[in-house]
Order: C-alpha cells, then structure tokens, then sequence
C-alpha cells in the first residue's frame, strides 16, 4: 500500500477523534510524523512516507483541531506536545521514533522534553529551538508568501517551501504535484480558527524562554535547506549544538522544504539515522 492510498481511521483521545493514517512494516519502533504549519495529513510528501514506510511501520496523525481531527488547535506548542503524547498513548505504544517537520518539529521538541521514555530517536527538519531569535516573525513570512500566492494564482508553498531559482521553481512544480497523488478520502482543509490558533503558538514560542536542550539524550538528526525563510538554518545549527546526541545536515540551494526538494537525500539518510 503506498500513501496515497492508506485510510484514514480515527482514534478517540480524550474524547476527541483524532484523524490518522499509517502504512509499512509492522516490526520494530514505528515513526510518528509531526506535519508542518497549516497542514492536513495529505501535505505530506508521499515520496518521503512511501520512503520511510518501505522498512518502517509510519503514522501520521490531525493533532487536535486540525484537518480530519476534532476539537480546537492549542495556542500553545507545550499542549500541542500534550496532545500527541495522548494521540501515541491512545495507538497502545510505547515507545515511537518521531519526524517533526517545521511546527512538526517544536511539537517532537515538547514530546520529548515532557516524555523523554516515549522517544527513541528523532528527526526534526526545518526547525529550530524555542526562544529562537526571528522564529516570532514567521507570520509576517508566511503573510507575505499567500499575497503572492494569491497575485500569481499560486501555492504559498512554492515561495516558502523553496528557492526562486530554476531548480527550486521545479522542485516546488514537483512537490505539489505529488501532493495531488490521492484523489480518494482526502482530508478535510484546515479551519481559520486552526491557522490563527497555529500562528499565536509559534510566535509565543519564539518569544519564550529558551528551553534546556541538553536534557534530550536520544539520537536526534536535524536537517534543514540553506535558503530556509521560516526557519534560518543558523536556528537549526544552533538546536543542534544544544542537543548533545544531534547530528546537523543543511542541503544546499533548497529552502524550508529542503526534505522535500531532496527527497531522494533525506530519505536515505534518515533510514540510515533510524536504523543506526
């Protein structure tokens, strides 16, 4: 079965539904993936979970208020953390291997510092620490990128997610054309409540105080582009260097999505990172 074609059952988590998808082997640790700001679980890019799930057992998951999820989207990353320890305990695991992608990755950042014994290994990509200088002005960013959306009658993504060069133009071509690999139960569309509630957190976060990373032991691979305009690589480096057990891959003329724009790279190398 390949992504594009995994259900979408739901678990009740405190009540609330939780929309979810998982494919792959069912032997060894499972990888939870932890998707981006804005996005349902058909953002995810089926190259890397078709990648992933060739040799691991691969859940992605709505937290709570978004796409096929219910209820409200936290303001904060600390409940947004809360929320997925509650969605992996609900699946009757107990021990999981995460990938945060961008939001996706403070979230592994807060599950692992509020359940350290829940994480095995982690792979945060376009992502930086708490407290991180400039994280806050993702919205004015992200603001910026649907305006031009909107004028050239485009995807967001295309400006965020990559470079403005022949290769990025192409890479974002690519990525959004694979996202339009499922044509059957896709999820729902993220609400207004859902984007504003997301936005609040991330700027509180990058106004907070910066978090005690060296309490997080596990094996953790952070990788990021060199042209990241939501998330400089410099914040990716520096989380790395505060993480004692964190190696730091940055791919070169890729931006924010550089995981996507190198698919075939990132795959490979983070199997190797999980399998280590």
């Amino acid at each position: 079965m390949k992504w594009k074609d995994a259900p979408t059952p739901t678990i009740e988590v405190g009540g609330v539904p939780f929309a979810y998808r998982e494919l792959g082997t069912g032997a060894g640790v499972p990888v939870v993936f932890l998707h981006h700001l804005m996005a349902v679980l058909d953002d995810w890019d089926p190259r890397v979970v078709d990648g992933i799930a060739a040799h691991h057992r691969v859940i992605a998951f709505d937290n709570r208020g978004v796409g096929g999820s219910g209820g409200s989207v936290p303001f904060t990353i600390e409940d947004m953390g809360r929320d997925a320890i509650a969605f992996i305990r609900a699946l009757d695991l107990d021990e999981v291997d995460l990938l945060g992608f961008s939001l996706g990755g403070a979230v592994a950042q807060m599950v692992a510092l509020q359940e350290p014994g829940l994480v095995r290994r982690m792979i945060l990509a376009g992502t930086g620490p708490r407290g991180g200088g400039g994280i806050d002005e993702i919205t004015k960013v992200a603001v910026n990128a649907y305006l031009k959306a909107a004028l050239t009658l485009s995807d967001a993504r295309a400006f965020l997610f990559f470079p403005r060069t022949t290769e990025g133009k192409r890479a974002a071509k690519d990525y959004l054309a694979r996202l339009k690999e499922r044509t059957a139960d896709r999820d729902k569309r993220i609400s207004v409540q859902a984007r504003r509630a997301q936005l609040k957190a991330i700027r509180a976060a990058g106004l907070s105080e910066p978090d005690d990373l060296s309490v997080i032991t596990q094996p953790v691979f952070v990788v990021n582009g060199d042209h990241d305009l939501m998330v400089a690589s410099s914040h990716s480096a520096d989380m790395a260097a505060r993480i004692p057990n964190a190696r730091l891959k940055i791919y070169p003329d890729s931006g924010h999505g550089g995981v996507f724009q190198r698919h075939r790279d990132f795959v490979r190398e983070a199997l190797q990172f999980l399998a280590a």
